[in-house]
């Protein structure tokens, strides 16, 4: 699991709609809705703060929430949001229900380690990251926080593809029919522009015509 599970205050929203919403709103609550599980969705409001806080506290949508509604816990995992696009409030919320055997599709941030230890990074090379996070299907109550990539030994011109990774057990990568590129250690511009310079000047020498004895 990514994060601490949290636990998230609710009240029941008897009426739905943009008015209604509005209202809500203006309480200074969100509007959220709880749908999955093969249940009816469940249409909740929450505290502006706690939501505001959570979103922009990082690892929201890979972390398992408990929906505490007068007194009957739901567990719940945010599938999407909306911000207000000028001033960046949570407008609404989706979760999730999750049972046991929930599994769900969700993007998990890639970390990079021992940038030192490689040798392309070393001599100037570029880290080019292809790839920040990665979309994954497992259990919902197994999502990792992060997958790892080991940049030890990688020199220029090296690549890291997701073949390469160690994955946590049920934790598959959504795009499965291709080894799809996580990063590249590629070369610095200096060094292209003198690799570039230096096959020009081979490329010159052989094309040149041999000189002939008169």
């Amino acid at each position: 699991m990514s994060h601490d599970t949290y636990e998230l205050k609710a009240e029941a929203r008897e009426q739905v709609g943009k008015g209604s919403a509005r209202a809500v709103r203006r309480n200074g609550k969100v509007p959220a809705v709880i749908y999955g599980d093969k249940q009816p969705p469940l249409a909740i409001a929450l505290s502006y703060k706690d939501i505001y806080y959570k979103i922009h506290g990082g690892g929201f949508k890979t972390t398992i929430a408990t929906i505490d509604l007068d007194g009957k816990k739901i567990q719940v995992l945010p599938k999407d949001y909306q911000l207000d696009p000028v001033r960046d409030f949570p407008m609404h919320v989706d979760f999730l229900r999750v049972g046991k055997n929930t599994e769900v599709n969700v993007n998990v941030p890639v970390h990079f380690t021992n940038e030192e230890k490689s040798p392309g990074i070393k001599r100037g090379g570029v880290l080019n990251i292809v790839r920040h996070d990665v979309e994954f299907h497992c259990p919902a109550n197994a999502i990792p926080e992060f997958i790892e990539v080991d940049l030890t030994g990688l020199d220029i011109g090296d690549s890291v593809h997701i073949s390469a990774i160690k994955l946590p057990k049920d934790v598959k990568p959504v795009i499965s029919d291709r080894d799809f590129t996580i990063a590249t250690v590629a070369a610095p511009a200096g060094l292209k522009s003198e690799d570039n310079a230096a096959e020009a000047a081979a490329e010159a020498a052989t094309e040149a015509p041999a000189e002939t004895e008169e």
